[in-house]
């Protein structure tokens, strides 16, 4: 892929843009949008299987980020199995650890906490996803590193999952700029309450 791509060219003007208006988020605005997505819940996705079978990638949440430690605090009170995920390497996909809230973590790539190795390695059924913009039909704009299309492609190869990303209200727009290999999110999460994403 050369980086004389338009795409390419679109989705960093889109990044930028972004990460401004989520940076001019307030505290409390940030902590509002946190605390009603723990109220949400998962309830709205369509039944699976009992929560003890089912098993929840979230991810660490990077300060500029919504929160997602209250769902997970919640999922976790309802009796679902949690994951995190871990880095491998660059140009490699995600790897998922088993945790629970108040596990020793150490920090990884970019100092994100993650489980430590002595901790299961699990495959997610429903994965929380960390994302910059969405739209409706479930295109999603990351950092630009690419871990979690390689890792959604090769789950979803192996498994049936459901993948849900976790936005402010204002990180929605009309289109997000997307390339082949771009993975699909089925629904969206945000303090307004879930978007199912389609065609």
């Amino acid at each position: 892929m050369t980086d004389h791509n338009p795409i390419l060219h679109e989705k960093r003007a889109l990044r930028a843009r972004m990460k401004a208006l989520r940076d001019g988020l307030s505290a409390e605005e940030k902590v509002r949008a946190a605390t009603r997505i723990a109220e949400a819940g998962l309830g709205f996705l369509p039944p699976r299987a009992p929560a003890p079978n089912l098993i929840v990638s979230g991810f660490a949440s990077l300060p500029e980020e919504l929160n997602a430690w209250p769902l997970l605090r919640r999922l976790n009170s309802e009796g679902f199995a949690l994951a995190l995920p871990v880095v491998q390497a660059k140009g490699q996909p995600l790897i998922f650890r088993a945790w629970v809230p108040g596990d020793a973590m150490h920090k990884g790539v970019w100092d994100i906490p993650e489980p430590k190795a002595d901790k299961p390695d699990v495959e997610p059924d429903i994965l929380l996803v960390p994302l910059l913009a969405f739209d409706r039909h479930g295109r999603r704009l990351g950092y630009g590193g690419g871990f979690y299309d390689r890792t959604l492609r090769r789950l979803r190869s192996r498994k049936s999952i459901v993948t849900v990303g976790l936005a402010f209200d204002e990180q929605q727009v009309d289109a997000v700029p997307h390339l082949d290999y771009d993975q699909r999110l089925d629904w969206v999460l945000t303090p307004s309450g879930p978007i199912s994403c389609s065609e």
